[in-house]
């Protein structure tokens, strides 16, 4: 058995689920209840080497991927504003992609993702893995990077996420380097995002950039389905029927979305789903956001 090729595949596919694994920092200080990792200007700079295009497309023509989705379709148009491809590499070496959008924020230089997607908590064995090489491309079709390929220089979830195998607070922001003097926000645009209470069914449109056998994560596809909220005694979450794979994880759930101006509020992003034994998703799952989360979001300008 292969066992790097293994290991690929359960980056690349579970990461929208289970993700993949992170040293997890401590908290920037006492009084701040968030989990803040800052990237130095090196490993930024290995990180844009690390992702080159032909790295960015090495999942095309794997035959272990995930059947292609049924409900989930190929976005027609240009890439909604803000929304992107985030690839990550967790050492020692196993590359994966999620989904993240640009939110407003007063560095112009913010992106929000899933928490698992910068913390995927121990392995096997209770060793921290780290996750390097973290970097976004708003805009991201097949290949193809338009506005430019932005590194983190830093990334935070709130302290109250409890890591990769639970769905609360399961939300991460992370602050972009701008590329040649320009900020994210203002070359690919930004969706809007809103922390007020909702009712208990939204109708949603859902964008992901799965890694199944529809396009390897070339390209975007969305989900427009209604998403219903769920309460127990752990957590308060949006649950849909939408099949995207994983890669999708950290991809914005919109509502209000207008199909002209490829605009809506961002209310939640994909954390968890549910597969079949061949990888097919049957449903997914998306925090919903909390206080400590709107705390985390209204301080990423700091980052």
């Amino acid at each position: 058995m292969d066992l790097k090729r293994v290991s690929r595949r359960v980056v690349a596919l579970s990461v929208a689920f289970t993700a993949a694994l992170v040293v997890v920092a401590a908290p920037a200080s006492a009084a701040d209840d968030r989990v803040v990792t800052v990237v130095s200007e090196a490993d930024r700079a290995a990180a844009l080497a690390h992702w080159t295009p032909e790295r960015m497309r090495q999942w095309v023509g794997e035959e272990w991927l995930p059947p292609a989705e049924k409900i989930g379709r190929v976005w027609e148009g240009p890439v909604p504003p803000g929304v992107g491809r985030l690839f990550f590499t967790a050492e020692p070496g196993v590359d994966g992609s999620c989904t993240a959008t640009v939110v407003p924020g007063s560095s112009k230089d913010v992106a929000f993702t899933a928490g698992h997607c910068v913390n995927g908590g121990l392995d096997r064995y209770d060793n921290p893995i780290k996750i390097v090489n973290v970097v976004f491309v708003p805009g991201y079709d097949r290949g193809a990077a338009p506005h430019g390929v932005f590194a983190a220089r830093a990334f935070a979830w709130s302290g109250t996420y409890p890591g990769p195998m639970s769905g609360t607070d399961d939300d991460a922001v992370i602050a972009l380097d701008p590329v040649d003097g320009h900020h994210v926000a203002d070359v690919a645009g930004t969706q809007d995002i809103s922390f007020e209470e909702l009712p208990s069914t939204v109708d949603t449109t859902m964008l992901g950039y799965p890694v199944s056998q529809a396009a390897a994560g070339e390209a975007l596809f969305s989900c427009v389905r209604p998403a219903e909220r769920k309460v127990n005694s752990v957590n308060t979450t949006w649950n849909t029927d939408c099949d995207l794979a994983g890669g999708s994880s950290g991809g914005p759930w919109l509502r209000n979305f207008d199909p002209a101006t490829g605009k809506g509020t961002l209310f939640s992003v994909t954390s968890r789903g549910t597969m079949t034994e061949d990888g097919t998703t049957t449903d997914l799952s998306g925090a919903a956001f909390t206080e400590p989360v709107r705390n985390l979001y209204e301080r990423a300008g700091e980052l």
